[in-house]
């Protein structure tokens, strides 16, 4: 498994306006004694539903190892994306000592204000490249300095569907290309519609980069998100042919409707309903089947990889992650850092597990997962190359513009559409870079 993109962004932030006035300890963070961990552990914590939930489990149970220890949860709001409420924390001076983070390109951004700290020296002290490979290590870090310790990950490739639905419309899942299309008029005849596509916000994006992989590959992407290559390239165009040929194929309910989703409406006709056939989202839709629906993975719901478009880059998987990194504003480092080691340990791994998601860690029985982690992980680790997410690896600006973009090709997936839409998008990237 070779990780090819770690960042690639833009230097124009929000955060940045800060910059000037913090700074970063030039000793980063030292190592944690668990005996002596005591006191408040500060997180900027946004997960919601059966992720926080969660979160609140390996909470409690770290407490119940540490009992001098208590947590303070800060929980942004936000209408949209989830970095606009976290940035209104921290804009707002709030204390914390750790944040959840998803998104590389926020890294960036939190690294460019000076509001995260580099976790290089805990990482020796306490050993954890014992248990993390050095490419995770990679994928934390900026110019050769990490700044964060990833604690899940997830396939991003992957396809979902209900069992039931498969076999109403007597088909199985495809392999290829041709043969996913193929399956829309079984699936449309049975009264489902073949595919999901949650439009509102930013799932809808969850095509595009998927199809882009299959199309270019992982190299290219990551050029892509360095800018390095402009989004007038044949290679985006093409991708946005191939979705125009899944549009076509009445694939989808009407672009209104899929304006008016959001993933958590597509994950409920998909595998709750099953009004709808395919969705194309992350592994956190295994905890929301498992603890919110009470579904049996691998039995009542599934996945199967993007499929094979035979352009060379079948092979290759795209995932996103969690990590935590450390705030500048830092009160309790060992007890930050040795929540961030346990969060490596197998028992972090088993709740993490039972909520549907998987740990990086090599300390890990892979045995503990379900069926369809055990999947997911597996597409992972045998794939020749493995892509971070595209959308965030960009700015926010463009990343804004590009999800715009794809919603007008949505409404319309003409040749003209497309012709704009990477025009625009490239606009915009010759301003963010």
């Amino acid at each position: 498994m070779t990780f090819t993109q770690k960042s690639g962004v833009g230097r124009r932030t929000i955060l940045g306006a800060l910059a000037a006035g913090t700074m970063l300890s030039p000793f980063g963070i030292g190592a944690a004694h668990a005996a002596d961990i005591s006191g408040e552990l500060v997180m900027i914590n946004w997960l919601a539903g059966a992720q926080g939930e969660m979160m609140e489990a390996l909470q409690a149970d770290f407490v119940e190892k540490n009992p001098d220890i208590t947590f303070r949860n800060i929980v942004p709001t936000s209408s949209g994306d989830t970095r606009g409420g976290i940035r209104t924390v921290l804009l707002g001076g709030e204390q914390a000592d750790l944040l959840i983070n998803t998104w590389p390109a926020f890294r960036q951004e939190l690294l460019d204000a000076g509001m995260i700290l580099p976790v290089d020296e805990a990482w020796e002290e306490n050993n954890w490249g014992d248990l993390l490979a050095d490419s995770w290590k990679d994928l934390s870090s900026i110019d050769g300095v990490n700044y964060g310790v990833t604690y899940t990950f997830g396939d991003r490739s992957g396809i979902w569907y209900k069992t039931d639905s498969m076999e109403k419309a007597g088909i199985t899942p495809p392999e290829t290309w041709d043969d996913f299309i193929a399956g829309f008029d079984k699936l449309n005849a049975a009264g489902i519609t073949p595919v999901s596509i949650p439009a509102k916000i930013w799932a809808h994006a969850e095509w595009f980069k998927s199809t882009l992989l299959r199309v270019a590959g992982a190299d290219f992407m990551s050029k892509l998100a360095r800018h390095e290559v402009p989004w007038t390239s044949p290679e985006v165009v093409t991708t946005f042919e191939k979705l125009a040929e899944m549009l076509n194929a009445n694939c989808c309910t009407d672009p209104n409707t899929m304006l008016a989703s959001i993933w958590r409406d597509s994950a409920d006709t998909t595998l709750l309903t099953g009004e709808s056939g395919y969705m194309l989202i992350g592994m956190w839709l295994n905890t929301r089947a498992k603890q919110e629906y009470g579904f049996e993975p691998g039995k009542d719901f599934d996945i199967f990889q993007y499929p094979a478009m035979g352009m060379g880059y079948d092979n290759q998987s795209m995932v996103d992650a969690k990590e935590f990194n450390v705030l500048s504003s830092v009160k309790n480092v060992d007890a930050a850092n040795a929540f961030m080691g346990y969060m490596l340990t197998p028992d972090a791994a088993k709740i993490m597990a039972d909520f549907g998601l998987a740990s990086p860690s090599s300390a890990v029985d892979p045995a503990i997962y379900d069926p369809v982690v055990q999947r997911a992980v597996n597409e992972v680790l045998k794939a020749e190359k493995v892509h971070f997410v595209l959308g965030d690896l960009l700015p926010g600006d463009l990343v804004h513009e590009y999800r715009i973009q794809i919603q007008k090709f949505l409404q319309d997936p003409s040749d003209e559409t497309i012709a704009a839409a990477v025009q625009k998008i490239e606009d915009v990237a010759n301003d963010s870079y």
